[in-house]
C-alpha cells in the first residue's frame, strides 16, 4: 500500500513513508499519529482522506489513531491501524449514484428529481420565479417493444433521453420515470410561453428519424405542462398536473403538448373511471355490436354492414368508441377487444347468411395495435375456422395512419390476408398521408372517403371536387 519496504522504510520520518492527504484541504498532508500523541486521545481521519503511494498512486483509507501510555499515563508513542477502501467507497458510490439514477438511461429518477424539484421550488418561493414541469410520454412506445423487441425498444429509450438533455439548459432537469415517460424540469422562467417554446424544441427534436440497429425508426411524443405557482406548489401536485395535460395531448392526436387547466382534472377521473371499467368489461360481457347498413344509393340494396362496438356500462349508460378505443389502444386491452369484435360479427354474418338472407359481408375496425400483434393472422383464420364464414364475407377498414406506421410488415400481413380472400379497406381516406405510392403497394380494395369531406359535399364546392377527385382516383387505380 505504501510502496516501501521495511528496509527502505527503515529511518526515514512517518510522513515520507506514510504520506497522507486530505482531500478537503488540498496540499497539506495529515499525521494521525501525531495528532493523537499530541491531543491525548483516539482519533479518526476524515472520509476525504488518502493514501498516497511512493508512486503517487493514491488509495483511499479508513484510519484511527491511538495514543500510547506508559504507568504513570504519559504518551510515549501511537498506534494506528488503517485499511483499503478504495472498492468499498466506489461500491458505495456506485449504489448511491444508483439510487438517485435510471439503470437503463442514467438520467436522474423520480426520487433525485423530487428532490430537485423541492429545491427548485423553495428557490421560486423565494425570488418570486416560476418553473415549470413538462411531462413526455413516448407515443405508442409499446408497438415498438412489441414488435421489435425490448433490445431496440432500450435502445430507442438511450437515444430519446440523449435528444432531451441536448435540448433542455445546462441548469434544467430531464429525468426518467419509467417505461417512455420522461419528467422534465425547467428551474427558471420567465413567462409560461417560454415553457411552450421548450416543449416544440424537445418534440421536434424527438420526431428525427432514429436509425437502431438495422431499423429506421420515427416516432412522436405527447407532452404536459404544469407552472409553479399557477398549477401546485409542490412537486407532486406539478408533476400530477402535467400528467394530466399530457393525456389531453394524447386524446387530441398526440404529438402535440398542452398547458394544465383545472377542468383537465374531471377529464383525467373520467379517463381512469373508463380505464378501471376496461378492464373488466369484456367478462362482464358489456360490449355489444351494432351493425350500419351500407346502401347503392341508386337501388337502394344493402350491400354489406360495418360492425361498430358500443360499451353498455352498468347504468345502463352506452360509451361511445373514440372515447374507449384510445384508452384501450394505450393500456394494451384492444388486442382482445378486437378479437371479440371479429369472433362476434363473424358468428353473426354466419348467422344471417344460415337464415337466407341476402349475402351480407361485414365490415371491422383495425387498429394499428391489433395488426402488428404478433398472431393476427393466425387468430383471423381461426375466427374463421370456428365460425364457418367464408373469407369473402370479411373486410377489414384500416386507416392510413396505421398503414404507415411499419410499412414493410404491414405489407406482408395485408398480402396475408388477401391471399386469405380477406377484403381490405382504406378508411378516413385524405385526412392521413394520403400518399399515392401506397395505393400502389397496398393490397387495398376499396377508398373509403372521410366524413369530413362528405359531410359538406352538398353546401360546400370545394368538398364536392374532394369528393370528385377522389372517387375518380379511386377508378384510376381500380378501387371501389
Amino acid at each position: 500500500m505504501t510502496g516501501w519496504t521495511s528496509a527502505e522504510a527503515l529511518g526515514r520520518s512517518f510522513g515520507d513513508v506514510l504520506r497522507i492527504i486530505d482531500r478537503a484541504n488540498p496540499g497539506q498532508t495529515v499525521n494521525p499519529m501525531a495528532i493523537a500523541m499530541r491531543e491525548n486521545t483516539t482519533v479518526g481521519l476524515s472520509e476525504s482522506s488518502f493514501l498516497v503511494r511512493r508512486d503517487g498512486i493514491e488509495s483511499a483509507i479508513e484510519d484511527s489513531a491511538a495514543p500510547i501510555h506508559d504507568r504513570r499515563g504519559n504518551v510515549t508513542g501511537a498506534v494506528m491501524v488503517f485499511h483499503d477502501v478504495t472498492q468499498a467507497r466506489a461500491m458505495l458510490q456506485r449504489m448511491s449514484y444508483l439510487a438517485n439514477h435510471d439503470y437503463l438511461t442514467n438520467l436522474p429518477n423520480r426520487l433525485l428529481l423530487n428532490d430537485r424539484l423541492a429545491q427548485a421550488i423553495a428557490s421560486a418561493r423565494r425570488y418570486q420565479q416560476q418553473l415549470a414541469v413538462l411531462f413526455v410520454d413516448v407515443d405508442r412506445f409499446k408497438h415498438i417493444n412489441d414488435f421489435l423487441g425490448h433490445a431496440i425498444g432500450d435502445e430507442l429509450l438511450r437515444s430519446i433521453a440523449g435528444r432531451l438533455v441536448a435540448s433542455v439548459r445546462g441548469s434544467d432537469t430531464v429525468s426518467r420515470q419509467g417505461g417512455d415517460e420522461f419528467v422534465i424540469l425547467l428551474s427558471a422562467i420567465a413567462h409560461a410561453e417560454d415553457a411552450g417554446r421548450s416543449a416544440t424544441k424537445l418534440l421536434t427534436a424527438l420526431g428525427w428519424p432514429y436509425r437502431i440497429e438495422q431499423h429506421d425508426l420515427q416516432i412522436t411524443a405527447s407532452a404536459g405542462i404544469s407552472i409553479y405557482p399557477d398549477d401546485g406548489t409542490d412537486a407532486e401536485a406539478l408533476v400530477k398536473n402535467a400528467d394530466v395535460a399530457m393525456l389531453t395531448a394524447k386524446d387530441n392526436g398526440r404529438n402535440n403538448y398542452q398547458f394544465f387547466k383545472a377542468d383537465m382534472n374531471e377529464h383525467a377521473l373520467e379517463r381512469q373511471f373508463l380505464e378501471s371499467g376496461l378492464r373488466q368489461a369484456l367478462d362482464r360481457r358489456e360490449f355489444v355490436l351494432h351493425y350500419q347498413p351500407k346502401l347503392d344509393l341508386e337501388t337502394d340494396a344493402i350491400t354489406g354492414v360495418e360492425a361498430l362496438i358500443r360499451w353498455l356500462q352498468p347504468g345502463p349508460q352506452m360509451v361511445l368508441p373514440d372515447k374507449f378505443i384510445p384508452i384501450a389502444e394505450q393500456c394494451g386491452y384492444i388486442v382482445p377487444i378486437g378479437r371479440w369484435v371479429l369472433r362476434e360479427a363473424c358468428k353473426q354474418t354466419q348467422t344471417w347468411l344460415d337464415m337466407n338472407l341476402k349475402p351480407t359481408p361485414v365490415a371491422i375496425n383495425i387498429s394499428a395495435v391489433e395488426l402488428r400483434s404478433k398472431d393476427f393472422v393466425e387468430s383471423v383464420r381461426a375466427v374463421l375456422q370456428e365460425t364457418g364464414l367464408d373469407s369473402r364475407y370479411l373486410e377489414f377498414e384500416l386507416t392510413e395512419t396505421a398503414l404507415m406506421q411499419d410499412p414493410q410488415s404491414t405489407i406482408a400481413v395485408l398480402h396475408t390476408l388477401k391471399d386469405m380472400g380477406v377484403r381490405i379497406t382504406l378508411d378516413d381516406f385524405g385526412t392521413g398521408y394520403s400518399s399515392l405510392s401506397y395505393l400502389k403497394r397496398f393490397p387495398i380494395d376499396a377508398l373509403k372517403i372521410d366524413r369530413s369531406f362528405v359531410r359538406g359535399l352538398c353546401t360546400n364546392a370545394s368538398d364536392a371536387n374532394i369528393v370528385t377527385a377522389v372517387i375518380n382516383l379511386g377508378k384510376s387505380f381500380r378501387l371501389k
